[in-house]
């Protein structure tokens, strides 16, 4: 694994999305068409079903303490009696889309996130699952996932949902040094990771993912190896190593950190190389975007063989043109269409307690942005992608400007036909996709807006 450049860290250290979606998010639209969204979903859904199946994300919001640093939208409660209710509307809202369905879905993918999906109790998620996967089909390729926080994860959750299928699970580490933890308001002690950890593999999840986040108040690379050692002592299959986001704008925990305890830029820069050094030492792959995987992990397998997808859930081998989120802010992805559910429980439940749709805002692709999202996915998927004719001019008044300069400094080789990445450019996937963000292009003030957090 090739180490980043310091000079060209610091100097492509700048506001870009993570795009997780082409257009991201903050070019959507309120007020989205329910019924064409509706119709974008059928015709979506005709024509994956019967091939690849579909995916679903179901967002549980609930955390029984606030993680300052997290920008999810999550709601804080100790009161569990939350949870049969939630379980129930959620049920209902997928019963909705299920009668626009003339035929049985074939769930390929499942994705439990939150929030913490293990505050609910595992005869609640028994529930949520079994109602999921009532009358319908499953997948013989089928990948079931679910976000666990070692704390609280027990044998019974991994069990049961293992009952269901589910085989992956993501910890939610962050760190482990107890100053971090304490000013992040994450109390985790690392016995409890390894527990978690091993009762996972004893209850056969084939998949371990750990997320750890650089750039956290009191951090220092020596702090930072700690954690990865304790970390990679336990050899998780994945590990997810993602740049804290400050955007206390968006996010009212983060405006409780003192931005002095906050490491300098140049010494996130830092925190980000001894990672990376230290995945590679203990041999794991970058997968591209923040993601790092063992050799014999299928996330690896998949770039190896260029199968590798990207949605809303992050890098999957499962490549499915429909994603269906249930729940509160929930996103869905029809290919041609997003939608965003509600980001208010209140909201929420009133409308699927209505009958209707819980969308509040979402997006219509037009050609355009159909194929500069294929662009965007295919190199954060893949390292190179292709370009069509169609819309040439775009890329001439837009796209190869930027490339122009990408190019001159070693991150990309192009030409009128296709581009790659480079080796050193890999490091540096996110700025090469804002190259093909053509509504961040043409919207000079949407770049100096704070919308998005730094590269790195």
């Amino acid at each position: 694994m090739q180490m980043p450049n310091a000079a060209l860290l610091n100097k492509y250290d700048i506001p870009v999305p993570r795009y997780t979606s082409y257009p991201t998010v903050p070019h959507w639209k309120t007020g989205m068409d329910a019924e064409k969204w509706e119709n974008a979903f059928i015709k979506q859904f005709y024509k994956s079903n019967s091939t690849e199946g579909i995916s679903l994300y179901l967002h549980l919001p609930f955390c029984e303490s606030l993680c300052t640093y997290c920008g999810c939208n999550k709601k804080i409660t100790t009161n569990h009696n939350v949870e049969e209710e939630y379980i129930s509307v959620i049920l209902k809202e997928w019963q909705m889309y299920r009668a626009l369905m003339n035929e049985v879905p074939v769930i390929r993918e499942i994705h439990l996130g939150g929030g913490t999906p293990t505050f609910f109790s595992p005869r609640n998620l028994g529930r949520l699952a079994n109602g999921l996967l009532k009358r319908s089909l499953v997948h013989p390729d089928a990948n079931f996932s679910l976000e666990g926080h070692p704390n609280n994860t027990t044998k019974e959750h991994l069990e049961i949902l293992s009952e269901s299928g589910f085989r992956r699970i993501s910890y939610g580490v962050q760190d482990n040094d107890p100053k971090v933890q304490k000013a992040i308001n994450r109390i985790q002690p690392l016995e409890n990771l390894r527990n978690a950890t091993e009762m996972a593999r004893n209850a056969g999840y084939q998949s371990i993912n750990f997320d750890l986040i650089y750039g956290l108040p009191f951090q220092t690379p020596e702090s930072v190896r700690r954690t990865m050692l304790e970390c990679l002592s336990l050899k998780p299959d994945r590990i997810a190593y993602y740049s804290y986001a400050h955007v206390p704008w968006t996010s009212r925990g983060q405006r409780l950190f003192d931005e002095q305890d906050l490491p300098s830029a140049e010494e996130k820069m830092k925190l980000y190389q001894t990672g990376k050094e230290l995945f590679s030492d203990h041999g794991y792959a970058d997968i591209g975007m923040d993601h790092f995987a063992l050799p014999e992990d299928e996330l690896y397998i998949a770039r190896q063989q260029g199968n590798l997808h990207r949605n809303f859930m992050g890098y999957t081998v499962q490549h499915t043109r429909l994603l269906l989120g249930l729940g509160v802010s929930a996103i869905s992805d029809a290919g041609t269409a997003f939608a965003q559910n509600s980001k208010s429980l209140h909201d929420y439940y009133r409308h699927i307690n209505s009958g209707e749709t819980a969308i509040e805002k979402g997006y219509f692709l037009s050609g355009e942005d159909e194929t500069f999202r294929r662009y965007i996915h295919d190199i954060s998927c893949g390292d190179k992608t292709f370009f069509v004719p169609a819309y040439r001019e775009m890329l001439e008044t837009y796209s190869f400007p930027e490339l122009t300069k990408l190019k001159a400094d070693g991150l990309v080789d192009f030409d009128k036909n296709q581009i790659t990445v480079t080796q050193e450019g890999r490091n540096f996937i996110r700025n090469i996709c804002r190259a093909f963000d053509l509504h961040l292009l043409k919207n000079k003030v949407a770049v100096e807006n704070p919308l998005y957090s730094k590269a790195i």
